[in-house]
């Protein structure tokens, strides 16, 4: 895996993690969910950011970071620069916050970077609503269409259909676990009525979604037939957005760019934390802190190097991050051992045999270098920290898994002189977090509107073949826009 300083982004080529696959373009890299090998994309090549090119950067908002953070990895042949910076300000268009994503100093000496001010006040709008325009630009200009096929345990499908509702060129197939979210979190999916939206509601983990979506993915016949695209953190695209987040809360916490600055992140699938990682990788100074839920595989995996699913995944207060197959790991052991297609794969071939495997001593502690520290945090916990930051912030209302994040920092030992937590979600997609922590919340007029929608999806039982429900379905859209052609 080669590093290149800041001089032409023109050879930005993506690889598969696994080998398999290389010398996709960044376009090929965006369409691309699980590659024809098993593995997941990755660049080519990591740019390098120097400690005087940071400092220049210091002092930019959001959206001017991100002007200058995804031009490294998307060529100029491909979206010229202008066209790049058009997208961007589209995107962000529909964020609420004039800062974006603003970093706020609370009166208790905690640093929350603020990452709900989107449309569905979650962090997952940030990227995806890049991605949205990502998709339309290419597909506008081929006159194609795509299907774009996510499950989700939380804030992703709601952010994904946003990102997509009403574009010509593109349909979404969204799944989702019953009894796994909270009231708003399924209401933001449930009631979209556009019909490039589908909506299935299984009863299951997202986990059990994951293991119906992944073989459609790889029947290449199939994926080639329909045009199959995710937009969860399989996506590379998704990764590289995030990547911002890391350079704007460090330029914030520390504009001289004079010390390391630890960021906490609650975590599920690890997307988050693997533009973390890479973004240490371009040369960023920051020490990265995972918080989990009980569905804890990602800290038994950093602690002790335990990656091994559990027999099912646990439900709690802070639901999108009840998972117990971070696939993201994979992306992480490729770039902290320097892009060892051979041994990353000849893990995920293990794991995925076994469902379980002990990480190289090595490996290991390479992650470690970047992922400094990690917690499990219960439920108690959760509603404990509502409680602490609401009293000691002037009414402060954090989510259940922005809890977790700060329960690290107010219980674990800081890793850097400068600490800030990322604020997944807004707490008013969490009511019964809130309710359980024995408090109360009132509505918004966007959540009660919400809340008295009509829904429209369509519910799957475990005694039902949700592979062949969703190959059904995707070839039904494949029919519809033939016909309309």
């Amino acid at each position: 895996l080669q590093h290149y300083f800041i001089q032409s982004n023109l050879r930005m080529r993506y690889k598969s993690t696994r080998g398999g696959v290389s010398g996709l373009s960044f376009e090929e890299a965006l369409f691309s969910g699980f590659l024809s090998d098993g593995g997941i994309v990755m660049p080519e090549t990591i740019p390098h950011i120097s400690r005087e090119t940071l400092a220049s950067w210091s002092g930019k908002s959001y959206i001017e970071l991100a002007k200058v953070v995804l031009p490294l990895f998307i060529p100029t042949t491909e979206i010229p620069a202008s066209d790049l910076d058009s997208l961007l300000d589209k995107a962000f268009s529909r964020f609420t916050h004039p800062d974006t994503a603003p970093v706020v100093h609370l009166p208790s000496g905690l640093s929350i970077m603020e990452l709900f001010h989107g449309v569905t006040w979650s962090f997952k709008d940030l990227a995806l609503s890049c991605v949205g325009q990502f998709l339309e630009y290419f597909l506008d200009k081929k006159q194609q269409h795509i299907t774009v096929v996510v499950a989700t345990s939380g804030d992703t499908g709601s952010a994904a259909i946003e990102s997509v509702r009403g574009l010509r060129w593109v349909d979404i197939v969204c799944m989702f676990p019953r009894d796994r979210l909270s009231e708003v979190q399924e209401k933001q999916m449930t009631t979209v009525q556009d019909a490039n939206v589908r909506v299935l509601k299984v009863s299951g983990s997202v986990d059990d979604c994951d293991n119906v979506i992944k073989p459609c993915f790889l029947d290449k016949p199939f994926a080639a037939k329909h045009r199959l695209c995710s937009i969860n953190s399989i996506n590379w695209s998704r990764l590289m957005v995030q990547t911002v987040h890391y350079f704007y809360v460090y330029l914030q916490m520390c504009p001289a760019c004079d010390q390391d600055v630890e960021v906490i992140i609650p975590t599920g699938a690890c997307g988050n934390v693997t533009s973390g990682v890479l973004a240490h990788e371009m040369g960023l100074p920051v020490k990265l802190s995972c918080a989990v839920t009980r569905n804890n595989i990602v800290d038994r995996t950093v602690r002790e190097g335990d990656f091994s699913a559990a027999e099912e995944v646990l439900a709690t207060l802070a639901p999108a991050m009840d998972i117990q197959v971070p696939y993201n790991m994979e992306r992480i052991w490729y770039l902290v051992t320097g892009g060892d297609s051979e041994r990353v794969g000849g893990l995920m071939k293990e794991f995925e045999e076994n469902k379980r495997i002990r990480v190289p001593e090595d490996i290991r502690g390479m992650v470690r270098e970047r992922i400094a520290a990690s917690s499990t945090v219960t439920d108690e916990g959760v509603k404990e920290t509502i409680r602490r930051v609401h009293a000691e912030n002037e009414g402060y209302w954090v989510c259940p898994h922005t809890a977790i994040g700060v329960h690290h920092f107010l219980h674990q030992a800081a890793t850097a002189p400068l600490r800030a937590v990322l604020a997944t979600a807004s707490v008013c997609k969490f009511e019964e977090a809130v309710k359980a922590a024995g408090m109360s919340l009132t509505h918004t007029p966007a959540v009660r509107e919400l809340l008295e929608s009509p829904v429209h999806c369509v519910e799957l039982e475990r005694d039902e073949d949700w592979e062949l429900f969703l190959r059904n379905t995707i070839e039904g859209i494949w029919e519809r826009n033939n016909q309309i052609k």
